[in-house]
Order: structure tokens, then sequence, then C-alpha cells
């Protein structure tokens, strides 16, 4: 009789293979993005290449980069993010796929547009012009910027789907929209900073529509198999308690265009991955999102340590010896695939020793990993 323990359950798990679009991911583990500014010029160097690089060959099955700048000179200016445009740097990002796909792995590079975030003064984006669907960085504020004229957001969604165009162009596996954190596409979904009143804003379908737009626009650029993710959350960096949907109805009304428009997998954001979405269920973000749509989804959330990322920034770690609920609920196919940020941050092998049951090589947490991205 065969014994499935803990170590040889979390492989049989996370080891199985996944389909996006004509995309085989050979296990369930992905790389969270993280934002990094190690790209002088935006352009990603022989360090970036060796960063992603080493944890595809460590057992990362798909790799999303960090935030990339679209082509558009109000998607951020930062000389140190790296940018999805440009001839240079996307020389640099192709030698990037061209390693990890040496390595074993698979990459998309998220596509990016700060939208107003710039505004607040934490971020690195002052020069920038400030563009948003209102002008507004967060609910209940004063306009800091500009409301975007319908020119403006025909010319955002070319850069997106140039990106995308030069994303299969260059050898990646697919692209990944950012639609999360507060950044500009999750500005057109939250009411609280899209106060518009034409056909972009007022209820939840029409706040989706410039997202879906941005989809449609990326699935025309590619290929009909080549895999769109588009990653959303409830929460904003700039306000961690807000939410686009408070029931399932209206979390509903908000994917359906999305998915019609082309999405083949949501990267549902969530700082807590074990945390219930809405009352009277057990499911997550990622659980309610594929129950809705049908799509499959990616659940992330402080997979990997102890507790919620900011007690695990603070130091209180504590050495992680099981996966047990993550498990149980990706073998019930309530998500597909799981994103892991900063344990992979700190522990290049974090997912090699996970699908080798080596729980006991798997250290606390250190904030102290965030100042080395190696």
């Amino acid at each position: 009789m065969t014994v499935t323990t803990p170590a040889s359950r979390a492989a049989q798990i996370l080891s199985r293979p996944i389909a996006l679009g004509g995309l085989t991911i050979p296990n369930r583990i992905v790389m969270a993005p993280m934002t990094r500014m190690f790209s002088p010029g935006g352009v990603p160097g022989e360090d970036v290449r060796s960063y992603y690089a080493r944890r595809a060959a460590a057992g990362v099955g798909l790799i999303v980069t960090e935030g990339t700048y679209v082509g558009h000179e109000s998607a951020g200016n930062s000389s140190r993010v790296p940018r999805f445009h440009g001839e240079e740097q996307l020389a640099g990002w192709a030698k990037v796929a061209e390693d990890v796909h040496a390595a074993g792995g698979t990459i998309v590079p998220q596509l990016w547009h700060i939208g107003m975030v710039r505004e607040q003064g934490q971020n690195p984006f002052p020069d920038a012009p400030a563009v948003g669907p209102s002008g507004l960085v967060t609910a209940g504020a004063e306009p800091t910027g500009k409301a975007m004229t319908q020119q403006d957001l025909d010319d955002v969604i070319d850069a997106f789907a140039q990106a995308a165009a030069d994303a299969e162009r260059i050898g990646f596996d697919g692209v990944e929209i950012h639609g999360a954190h507060g950044y500009l596409v999750d500005q057109f979904l939250w009411a609280g900073t899209n106060r518009r009143t034409d056909a972009y804003g007022g209820d939840p379908v029409a706040r989706t529509k410039f997202a879906a737009e941005i989809v449609a626009a990326v699935r025309e650029r590619v290929s009909p198999d080549f895999p769109v993710l588009f990653r959303y959350s409830q929460w904003k960096q700039q306000d961690y308690t807000a939410r686009l949907a408070e029931t399932p109805e209206e979390l509903e009304a908000i994917l359906t265009p999305l998915a019609a428009a082309g999405v083949d997998a949501f990267h549902a954001s969530t700082r807590r991955y074990w945390l219930p979405e809405f009352e009277g269920s057990d499911l997550n973000l990622a659980g309610w999102t594929k129950k809705l749509t049908g799509k499959p989804t990616i659940t992330v959330g402080s997979v990997g340590l102890d507790g919620d990322f900011l007690r695990a920034f603070q130091g209180e770690g504590a050495p992680v010896k099981t996966l047990d609920n993550l498990l149980d609920r990706l073998e019930s196919e309530e998500f597909d695939l799981v994103a892991v940020g900063r344990a992979l941050l700190q522990d290049p092998e974090w997912a090699k020793k996970v699908l080798q049951g080596r729980f006991d090589e798997l250290g606390a947490y250190d904030a102290a990993a965030l100042k080395t991205l190696h």
C-alpha cells in the first residue's frame, strides 16, 4: 500500500502540468510579479537574466516578471523600472526569456501603466504625466491629474497591444495585463477613482470597458493560442479596505466582459490567500473568479509565509512546515495555480524544496531579503 506523506502530497499536487492557451506550464508554481527597479535606463541586464533564470532552474513553472512600462509617455518614467518598448529594452528582455527557457521555465511579462498612483509622495514617479479616468488618486480625493480623453484612451490601449505583440515576437510565452492595486486599469474598475459620465464610467460593466478594450486589442495583436493573463485585486495600495465588488453578482458583472474579451486566466491578488472573499462561502477571490468565469485562476497572498506579508515584513515569521491548507484547496480545484512572492524572493530554491518535500529546509522569512533581491 502506498502511503502518502505530506512531502509526497505536495509533490503530487504541485507537480501537475497545466495548459493555458497553447502554453503548457510544467507545474502549478508561479513566481509573482515584484517591482525591483534594477534596470537602469529601463533595460534588463545580465543580473535580471540571472535573477529569473535562477528561479526557473529551481522549479518555478511560470514566471510573471516585475511590472514593465508600456510604450506611452504617461505609463511611468522611473529610470530603473524596466520598459517593454524600445529596441535596447526589448533586446534585453529577449535574452531574459531565452535564459528562462534554457532553465526549463516559462515566462510572461507584466504590462503596466501606473496611472495616478505617482501622485503619492512615496512613489518614485514624480515627473511622469499623471493621468487617470477622473484625475483622482484615491476615493474622496480632489483631482490632482488629468482625466483621460478618448485619444488618451486609444493611445494607451494601443501601447498595451503593441507590447503584447512585441512579447510574442521576442519569444515570451504570454502576457499579463496589470489591472490591480490601484494602478491605471484598476482606477477605471474602481468606483472610488472612476467618476466618469461617459461610456467608461458608471455601473460595474461600464467601468470595465477600458480594461476589456485593452484585452480585446491585445487578443487581436497576438496569436489565438498566446495566453493573456489579467491580474486584478479588490485592495489598492492607496486603500487596503477598498473593494471592487461587495457581492458575487457585482464581481461577475466586472469579470464577464474581461473573459469575453479574451482573458485566458485571471490572477486574483489578495494579501492573504486563505481568507474567504464573500460571506457564506469559504472560496477566496481566485475561487470565486474561477466559479464565475470558468477560467483558470492563480491565487496569491502570503503563500509560503507563516502569516500575512505585513507580519512577515516586520520580521515576525517562523519556518513554514506544511502547505496543507493551500494543497487542500488546490486539490479541490478551487483555483489552478499558486503565485509565490516574498518566499521566492528570499529563497530562489523555494519551489524545488517544496516540490521535493524538503520543508525542513524552508527558513523563517527575513525582511532583510527585500534588500538583496538576488
